[in-house]
């Protein structure tokens, strides 16, 4: 039997799958990596044929990969393999210098604000959200309080924090864009204030693009607010496609419906672009591949940008035993998706700023090719 090595994989192939069934590595791999947290996590960072993706090393699921890296050497370099089969080198990057500083007041920069793929800078401005507390309204796929449990963060970033380390994250590393999210803090402009407050100190100093991502404001006029403070896209999410799923799993946040979403892409696009709204979407949280699909479809006729991600099930939230979407499952949405964007002629590369951007936490950007 011929054994397949890296070259034979298609990029998108590759990555596609490694995503799905996760990565086992060692104790001492070393690398960026993310535990807890608002968003997809439990992750490390793998560079792979020349790109850079997010790979699920922390769950479960991934204990269980057939995908397998061997310890790296001094520069990163590691085999993977799968069942046992070498493929080729892949590399985990080396931790970024800013995150040896610590800002004015003591705390360190990563600590403010981490890397996230190659080169966008990522923080949770408000680490907490109102609906966290109560499973009965929280969001069962979030970890948003466990790094600030693990004193991996805090609890709440100042503009003048996120400003010093975003400058010498750029400076020091090269960054090129920025994510600025935040949990709801509240009912009425849901965070989108400490984000305009945030993306003011930011832009006063350093020039770097801003995606700032919240739940629509009740008032429409924050969009503006948010383009007068210097975010140059937005994001709203989703999170799933169907209202009955959204109901199931995220029960405090699909009060917000996706009707309500529709009627503030429709407002925020004109503001901010073509292209320049993006909303999330997990798939493998029960929506099929056609509710997917039917949404990115209305998604993209407004001109939003649907990041459709794989969903990781993060250790310690009520989902940490919930199945991952089959690699084969991620494909029969990414491959229509892909064709969608490209007819559409709307591209990750064209978009200032924001996940799409970074599109490491997904293969989509590889299927628009």
């Amino acid at each position: 039997m011929t054994v397949p090595t890296l070259g034979s994989f298609s990029g998108r192939k590759l990555v596609t799958d490694l995503q799905s069934f996760g990565l086992q590595i060692g104790e001492q791999t070393g690398g960026i990596a993310r535990k807890g947290g608002a968003g997809p996590s439990d992750h490390k960072t793998i560079t792979i044929a020349g790109q850079t993706v997010m790979v699920p090393v922390y769950t479960s699921g991934a204990r269980r990969s057939p995908f397998q890296a061997s310890p790296p050497d001094q520069k990163g370099a590691s085999t993977l393999l799968r069942d046992g089969h070498p493929l080729g080198t892949i590399h985990f990057p080396a931790a970024p210098r800013f995150y040896g500083l610590t800002t004015a007041d003591g705390i360190p920069y990563w600590k403010i604000a981490l890397l996230h793929g190659r080169d966008t800078l990522a923080t949770t401005v408000y680490q907490t959200c109102i609906r966290y507390a109560d499973r009965r309204t929280s969001c069962q796929f979030c970890a948003i309080g466990q790094s600030l449990e693990a004193d991996r963060t805090i609890a709440h970033k100042t503009p003048a924090q996120l400003a010093e380390v975003a400058k010498a994250a750029v400076e020091l590393d090269g960054v090129r864009d920025m994510v600025l999210t935040t949990g709801t803090p509240n009912m009425v402009d849901r965070g989108a204030a400490v984000l305009a407050a945030s993306a003011r100190a930011i832009r006063a100093a350093v020039d770097l693009p801003l995606q700032v991502q919240c739940e629509p404001p009740r008032d429409h006029a924050w969009f503006q607010r948010l383009r007068d403070a210097g975010a140059d896209s937005l994001g709203m999410h989703l999170e799933a496609a169907t209202q009955s799923v959204r109901e199931k799993i995220m029960p405090g946040k699909a009060t917000v419906s996706v009707d309500r979403y529709m009627e503030a892409f429709a407002s925020a696009v004109p503001l901010f672009g073509r292209g320049q709204v993006n909303t999330y979407i997990l798939a493998g949280l029960g929506d099929s591949a056609e509710d997917i699909l039917l949404l990115a479809e209305r998604l993209i006729a407004l001109g939003v940008y649907p990041f459709v991600v794989p969903f990781v099930p993060i250790s310690g939230t009520p989902l940490e035993n919930y199945a991952p979407p089959s690699a084969d499952f991620m494909k029969s949405v990414l491959a229509p998706l892909g064709r969608m964007l490209r007819e559409a002629n709307m591209k990750s590369t064209d978009i200032r700023a924001g996940c799409g951007r970074c599109g490491a936490c997904s293969s989509l950007s590889a299927y628009e090719q």
